[in-house]
């Protein structure tokens, strides 16, 4: 498949340019309590199916990622965290920028991960800019994760964004109240358009002929949440008010834009004898006239034996308004799905692990093996093939021709 030429752009001289920040930084902080991590990392696809709109079968990927912190004093941190890209797809921008916001179809070439301030005094922490807010208990999915965007420019190979807010947590015995509130709406990216992870239902595809935008919301996002450990079990209740971060498409102009959401949540591990349960539900009514009202839930087991981990469980979802035409909500194409991982550390330097999604009735499934093996101190290699099949009416059976072999290599610093 053709691909309209993007602008001009060198990604060795950006990703070169990323040292020399780094250096620059511990410069300024020399003194200081200052730690540093990051790793650059090469993820190459191979599909052996050409797809609907694009032919390409090879996929090459190169990230370059950078955290820091630094505490000038002990009850104040500065977490930094940088995202340098390339890749073979289109599937990046080309332009040199530092993006702040996430908000573009493709991935941008360089941008800010985090970017961040937190001060903790007695039993407060608060967080203020760019970070990473993480809510639930579950493992296979997260029904009141409201404030954790994801990419899926690759579907069932995502990674969470960060978002911009303040986060207030006060923590007193078992108690812990949690409050975010979210002033620049970010959005998790779809796939794009004409490449193999957009999968248009029929009557829509004849009318499709580019892309029609995004609608933005234009108001924050609010989110509280209490989390009480007691003896033998552990819960907590959430409540979420703003948009989702998924969108809704109208199908007339092929645009994106985020429906009003309001969801009411909680979460509960209880660690028994044999294994941990963990539960996980969040109800969502909307006020967008097109969207749907819903109820998603999660039950999953957790065991760890020996080198072995396992994790399986079931999603289901339950409609109470059906208003939506065309949407694009991977959490609730997971619903109605057997869902499960096990993992086995071979040794020290050697882990082999599976995992499959399963519909229940049978429409659609995935299976994922693979085999990571650490080649010295700092360099890591992961081999993995997933396998897609499914009926094309099906969340998981609509990517069939997206099976894949990965090849996956990390220099971790």
């Amino acid at each position: 498949m053709r691909r309209a030429a993007g602008p001009a752009w060198r990604p060795a001289a950006g990703l070169a340019a990323c040292p020399t920040l780094i250096v620059l930084f511990g410069l300024i902080v020399q003194g200081q309590t200052f730690t540093q991590r990051g790793f650059f990392e090469t993820r190459n696809f191979v599909y052996p199916q050409a797809a609907e709109g694009d032919s390409g079968r090879l996929v090459s990927e190169e990230l370059l990622r950078w955290e820091a912190s630094w505490k000038p004093k002990s009850w104040v941190q500065v977490n930094a965290g940088f995202d340098a890209r390339v890749d073979s797809h289109r599937q990046f921008e080309r332009g040199w920028r530092l993006d702040w916001a996430d908000r573009g179809l493709q991935r941008p070439a360089f941008s800010a991960r985090r970017m961040s301030v937190l001060v903790n005094k007695g039993g407060w922490t608060f967080e203020g800019g760019r970070q990473l807010i993480r809510w639930g208990k579950a493992d296979i999915l997260n029904p009141t994760d409201r404030f954790a965007p994801k990419d899926f420019l690759n579907v069932l190979s995502s990674d969470f964004l960060g978002v911009t807010a303040a986060r207030a947590t006060f923590e007193r015995g078992g108690d812990t109240v949690d409050a975010v509130y979210q002033p620049v709406f970010t959005p998790s990216r779809a796939p794009l358009l004409r490449q193999r992870w957009v999968v248009l239902p029929e009557p829509v595809r004849a009318f499709v002929t580019g892309d029609g935008g995004t609608r933005y919301p234009g108001r924050g996002a609010l989110g509280l949440r209490w989390n009480h450990i007691g003896q033998g079990y552990e819960f907590s209740a959430s409540f979420y008010d703003g948009h989702n971060h998924l969108p809704l498409i109208d199908p007339a102009a092929f645009a994106r834009y985020f429906a009003q959401m309001r969801m009411y949540g909680g979460d509960v591990a209880v660690p028994l004898r044999w294994f941990t349960v963990k539960g996980e539900a969040a109800y969502f009514t909307s006020e967008t006239q097109t969207a749907d009202e819903y109820a998603l839930y999660v039950i999953q087991l957790e065991r760890m034996s020996g080198e072995w981990t396992f994790v399986g469980g079931y999603a289901g979802e339950a409609v109470t308004k059906k208003r939506a035409l065309l949407d694009f909500a991977p959490d609730r194409g997971l619903a109605k799905t057997f869902l499960g991982r096990a993992s086995y550390n071979l040794d020290a330097n050697r882990t082999v692990a599976f995992e499959a999604a399963v519909r229940q009735n049978g429409a659609g499934m995935y299976g994922k093996f693979e085999y990571t093996q650490a080649l010295g101190a700092h360099l890591r290699a992961t081999a993995a093939a997933t396998l897609v099949r499914g009926r094309e009416d099906d969340f998981l059976g609509q990517y069939r021709r997206n099976s894949n072999l990965q090849l996956i290599l990390r220099y971790s610093f």
